[in-house]
């Protein structure tokens, strides 16, 4: 990417539209399965059946949440990523930059502590959007993750 292409505007949130498609919608389909089948359910089944048939539809609805609130966020203080179980919020300083190389899932961002941590919100399967996202991220970074000059 040129050095002059400017970074979008802030804020910014990039997410992955299959997958939080796909987990919303399937998470919809195990709720409301779950409710027709224990409503269904014949008659050696009691309430407690039932209850744990839709306990058990609304549980995988939940880890299908996980997956589906995938995003990375970028405002003026830093960038906010939000994997399935944990989110992790960085300063522009701590951010040293952001590496997709083909064929992987998801970029990383690389830390100032020398560690680095996935970006699950940007899906390496949705290629042209993980591209743009990266730019536009990468662009971002050099604005304002770098320290200023003391002269």
């Amino acid at each position: 990417m040129p050095d002059s292409e400017l970074p979008p505007p802030l804020p910014v949130t990039w997410r992955p539209r299959r997958a939080m498609v796909l987990a919303y919608g399937i998470a919809t389909v195990m709720v409301l399965g779950s409710i027709v089948l224990a409503v269904l359910l014949p008659h050696p089944f009691q309430l407690p059946d039932k209850i744990g048939v839709v306990a058990f539809g609304c549980l995988v609805a939940f880890i299908l949440h996980l997956l589906g609130r995938l995003r990375v966020e970028a405002d003026d203080c830093g960038v906010t990523v939000v994997n399935a179980v944990r989110t992790h919020r960085y300063e522009w300083p701590e951010v040293l930059g952001v590496t997709m190389p083909e064929g992987e899932p998801w970029p990383k961002l690389d830390l100032a502590d020398g560690s680095s941590v996935g970006a699950m919100g940007i899906q390496g399967a949705e290629k042209a959007r993980s591209r743009k996202a990266v730019a536009e991220l990468r662009a971002l970074i050099h604005a304002y993750g770098e320290a200023p000059d003391r002269g």
